[in-house]
């Protein structure tokens, strides 16, 4: 069985090894001049494999019951099992896995290893110019500058346009769409969040615990809770990552967008308000920047101080406590407007892609047969903390493995 592969990223090599594995001669054609180079930016640098707290919720898909049944066929367990059974050493940090030396680099060495071990003909530096079925031959025809190339079987894995240049990233849609496929609007997810608030700026570069919501035309849609980081742009962070998808469509959809900010995310209501008064009580004679001073950050402070009309050597007794219990209320509800995100080039993954409908659970097209799709091209993507590059193991597992049988 002669089975290709166009894309030599994470769900790519994955599906590559799984077919050899299982006895299919095997050709990779990546354009790029080396292969799994996405995977060295992967989890700030120590690549983040997967998480053992695993479960639907972790994924944005149009089928969740089609979604669970492909990852029952190649789970988190199964995963961790196929990397220590040829030779990875991992380390379990709350449930968050990583290669034991948390350097993303060892991952890259591991799959470079397994594609030579395989017999696994790698072509980098070969844009795909041509693919097409001939009826005649029974088989996928693919066109480089170099080679034509002649398969029984095709897994289109591209990956998607995130973390690279404008334009970078699209050829997997194309051979998609050549092929009779729909695509779901590609937007960045897992991306930084601009914002048209003149006080952001004042706030740049600090970061701080809190929890955010996001709501879209007025109404809560997601919270989060984690380090929020100020930019002079916008909010950035885990928890603004974690709703960016969302807010990503909603921009598109030219819906209003908001953040609310809670930077005392530890208090109950009622704890929070005993906390105002007691320092009021305490603290009537000394100047507003004191006041806050050991609250929250001191940028974040003289921000909020000028946002709200006072400055910073109000006396607070002379404020008043009414006015001082609503200035402390807007620090649990900063309301940051939401005005785009940052680019492609900066997401960590997009939304979007081969809608999931047109795939069955061997990841093979229900109008192609004997064409498959793996990871980042497929309408499927998680939140952070290796939900992501689990769909790349998963989805490629079974591609390759499928296309071999």
């Amino acid at each position: 069985m002669r089975v290709g592969i166009i894309g030599a990223g994470a769900s790519g090599m994955m599906a590559a090894v799984a077919a050899a594995e299982h006895g299919a001669q095997v050709t990779v054609i990546e354009k790029n001049d080396r292969v799994g180079k996405k995977i060295l930016a992967t989890g700030n640098g120590k690549c983040n494999l997967t998480n053992r707290d695993f479960n639907m919720e972790k994924y944005y898909c149009a089928h969740k019951e089609k979604l669970q049944y492909i990852f029952e066929t190649f789970d988190v367990v199964h995963t961790l099992d196929f990397f220590e059974k040829r030779g990875l050493m991992i380390r379990d940090k709350n449930g968050y896995i990583y290669p034991y030396s948390e350097q993303a680099a060892v991952v890259l060495d591991f799959w470079r290893r397994l594609l030579c071990e395989k017999n696994i003909n790698v072509q980098c530096g070969s844009p795909v110019l041509f693919s097409d079925y001939h009826e005649d031959k029974k088989c996928f025809i693919v066109k480089t500058a170099e080679q034509k190339y002649e398969f029984d079987k095709l897994i289109i894995a591209c990956g998607s346009p995130a973390s690279l240049k404008n334009g970078d990233g699209l050829s997997g849609y194309a051979l998609a769409e050549k092929y009779g496929h729909s695509i779901g609007k590609i937007v960045p997810a897992l991306v930084q969040l601009k914002s048209d608030e003149k006080f952001i700026k004042a706030m740049a570069g600090v970061r701080c615990q809190a929890k955010i919501m996001l709501c879209l035309n007025g109404r809560e849609e997601a919270t989060e809770q984690g380090e929020v980081q100020f930019t002079d742009y916008g909010i950035s962070g885990i928890p603004v990552f974690q709703i960016s998808r969302m807010a990503s469509y909603a921009i598109e959809k030219k819906r209003d967008v908001n953040v609310i900010i809670d930077l005392f995310p530890d208090y109950a209501d009622d704890e929070f308000a005993k906390m105002v008064r007691f320092r009021y009580e305490n603290m009537k004679n000394v100047r507003l920047e004191d006041f806050l001073n050991g609250t929250v950050n001191k940028k974040i402070n003289l921000a909020l101080i000028k946002e709200y009309g006072y400055k910073p050597d109000d006396v607070i007794s002379k404020i008043g406590y009414n006015a001082i219990t609503e200035l402390m209320q807007g620090y649990r509800g900063l309301r940051v407007h939401i005005t785009g995100t940052n680019g492609m080039a900066n997401a960590q993954v997009c939304a979007g892609g081969v809608k999931f409908d047109e795939i069955n659970t061997n990841m093979e097209s229900v109008m192609i047969p004997g064409l498959f799709f793996a990871g980042e091209v497929v309408d499927v993507d998680g939140i952070c903390g290796g939900y992501n590059l689990q769909w790349a193991w998963t989805s490629g597992y079974v591609a390759g493995k499928s296309a071999a049988n």
